[in-house]
């Protein structure tokens, strides 16, 4: 049984753990005098019915607020193809031409087709799960020519391209933009921000210092990867980072970075810099200046460049709140920041999934829809992130790399 497949949402496993926590509480009492000279099983009594109880408390935290669905999706195990997914690729999606049987039939009912596959990066070779939507039009004879924009969706941590579908529920959202004409038809690539493990490993979307080079993958990597297999349109405005929670920090940094790249960003409670917590060791290592180049409002203010930029916060998100509220004063020309706050709303994935409408509208509003195809622009080139892989495994990366 995969870890998936354990539900974490479910109204009837949260009946059940209640039952079975009540149970415990009163069989605490109920045997206390009859277990007088068993004290080991006392004990374990007590902390059978402690361990329930704070189960209980934390599947009605998640049932409330939304944050996993599954238990594959706390743990962050990241290696199986979530609920919702219509087929599986071989690596990098080299079958991907198989699927248009299921894609052509997806498309008469106005849906798009969700495939999961690993991808590996040719600069960073990290392999890591990724989920693609594509959409309705993608096997349309009508669309041949035409390449699609491109939406990089950054799932927050610690979960992967699973909550796409069975927490995010996007692919059913995409469809009905798609359909309303509100969103072009366009290809939503989801991936792993962290990989392997993820308890406590918190990455930000960063190149860590000495460490892994999450930055260029999700980045440089996965476009170069898009361009060539997914056949996305290669215009920076055709290109969005959206992502809630720390992909929404995600989202920011990456296209302040990269602006050579991406034209837009969605942010939904997302902050302007990287975390140092439990999870999230500090990436940088001390290096003030790799810190300061992770900072979306240092970034904003001492880089400005053509790109639009949306970020979402709930008005009880005191900190997403004041940190949006610090890019936007940083902001300088030619950014173009616009924000909104959710009344009555704190950081959770309801609050996400309730901006979902809204936020395919933005985007729908700003990216560029299908076009023609051109000539393949140089995907490599812009300015590289920091550090790249020094060691003799992986190599000096070239700008010609092809």
């Amino acid at each position: 049984m995969h870890l998936s497949s354990i539900r974490l949402d479910s109204p009837v496993t949260m009946i059940v753990v209640v039952v079975l926590t009540l149970l415990a509480i009163i069989a605490v009492p109920w045997f206390w005098d009859r277990w007088q000279r068993k004290r080991l099983w006392r004990s374990a009594t007590i902390l059978l019915a402690v361990v329930l109880l704070v189960l209980t408390t934390g599947l009605a935290g998640n049932l409330i607020g939304g944050f996993f669905p599954t238990l594959g999706s706390l743990l962050g195990t990241g290696v199986y193809s979530a609920p919702g997914t219509d087929a599986e690729a071989a690596q990098n999606g080299e079958d991907l031409e198989k699927l248009r049987d299921t894609g052509i039939a997806h498309a008469r009912d106005g849906k798009g087709t969700v495939v999961h596959m690993k991808v590996s990066g040719r600069r960073t070779k990290l392999t890591r799960d990724v989920t693609v939507y594509l959409p309705p039009q993608y096997f349309d004879a009508a669309y041949k020519e035409l390449r699609f924009p491109a939406v990089e969706w950054i799932p927050n941590y610690p979960s992967g391209p699973e909550v796409f579908t069975s927490g995010y529920h996007l692919p059913e959202q995409l469809d009905a933009a798609i359909a309303k004409m509100v969103l072009p038809p366009t290809v939503v690539i989801v991936p792993d921000p962290t990989g392997v493990p993820k308890v406590g490993h918190d990455t930000e979307c960063v190149d860590e210092v000495n460490g892994t080079a999450n930055d260029t993958y999700l980045t440089a990597d996965l476009r170069d990867w898009a361009l060539r297999k997914l056949g996305v349109s290669p215009n920076r405005r055709a290109w969005t980072i959206a992502g809630w929670s720390s992909g929404g920090y995600c989202a920011m940094n990456l296209v302040t970075r990269h602006p050579q790249w991406y034209g837009q960003a969605v942010s939904v409670s997302g902050y302007d810099k990287a975390q140092v917590d439990a999870e999230t060791e500090d990436l940088f290592r001390g290096r003030q200046d790799i810190n300061d180049a992770n900072n979306v409002r240092v970034n904003v203010r001492l880089h400005p460049s053509p790109v639009d930029i949306l970020a979402i916060s709930g008005d009880k998100e005191n900190y997403e709140s004041f940190a949006i509220d610090q890019i936007r004063a940083a902001a300088r020309p030619p950014i173009q920041f616009s924000s909104w706050r959710i009344p009555d709303a704190g950081h959770n994935m309801n609050t996400f999934k309730s901006q979902i409408p809204d936020v395919l509208a933005w985007i729908g509003a700003h990216t560029a829809g299908p076009a023609p195809a051109g000539r393949q622009v140089e995907t490599t080139g812009g300015v590289l992130p920091w550090p790249l892989p020094r060691s003799g495994a992986h190599g000096a990366l070239a700008d010609t790399d092809q």
